[in-house]
């Protein structure tokens, strides 16, 4: 591991926006499991980013509706610490940082603590649904703690996982609130659209289109799994470093 990525763990620990515990770290789980039901000041709206790397949009959510309470979650720290900082520098109260994996959530939140869900250009995982943040085994995991009803965003690049999303979506009638394969010439008016992520920047860039869908996700649904054959994202091939370039 870099020195960088080292400097950066540790002073994430003094962050008092930031808490990090593992999958296998019972100690820390139990620690920050004391926080559910109580995570958001005043009962402000919460709303959690999943996979939210360098918390672009738990940072610009913050500031853009100071009446909410925002969470990012990530597992990788050395990109949160970005966001965690920012949101320090901002003095953003209405802004926290957990790194932990997805899976531990139903262990920090409590039912109907969550009011919405971003979900911001994650891994696609196409050969394996269970590893999509959008398939019926994550979905089922967020009904537990999101409101009845509570809305899900997912913004993308990959045609692959807006295909599977929105199959997954309409297989088990889940209300649409909008959808687009390509947002940045659509008429989605909201004022979330001004928020870009530095990933989503470059492939504009390059000519790619922004995919984005937002649906409701009932509490007491089952959910099921769509039958359909997806053509993979071919460029998913090359590491994000190399897209970068």
């Amino acid at each position: 591991m870099s020195k960088n990525k080292l400097r950066k763990f540790a002073e994430m620990e003094t962050f008092p926006n930031v808490f990090q515990c593992g999958i296998r770290d019972a100690e820390a789980i139990s620690v920050i499991a004391r926080r559910k039901g109580n995570w958001s000041p005043d009962l402000k709206p919460l709303v959690l980013e999943l996979g939210c790397g360098r918390g672009e949009y738990t940072v610009g959510l913050a500031e853009m509706f100071p009446e909410k309470h925002f969470i990012g979650i990530d597992i990788k720290g050395a990109r949160m610490w970005a966001g965690a900082k920012q949101a320090l520098e901002a003095n953003l109260s209405n802004a926290q940082f957990l790194r932990t994996q997805i899976e531990l959530l139903p262990e920090f939140f409590a039912t109907d603590e969550v009011d919405e869900i971003w979900i911001t250009f994650p891994d696609p995982q196409m050969k394996k649904a269970t590893k999509r943040l959008t398939s019926s085994y994550f979905l089922t995991r967020y009904q537990q703690f999101l409101k009845d009803g509570g809305t899900i965003h997912l913004k993308t690049d990959s045609p692959f996982l807006y295909t599977y999303t929105s199959a997954l979506v309409k297989e088990n009638n889940l209300p649409v609130l909008f959808q687009t394969d390509d947002l940045y010439h659509s008429d989605f008016q909201d004022e979330v659209r001004k928020l870009k992520t530095h990933y989503e920047k470059q492939w504009l860039e390059r000519g790619m289109t922004i995919k984005y869908i937002a649906f409701h996700l009932p509490k007491a649904q089952t959910l099921i799994e769509p039958d359909i054959d997806i053509e993979p994202d071919t460029y998913r091939s090359y590491g994000r470093n190399q897209r970068a370039q």
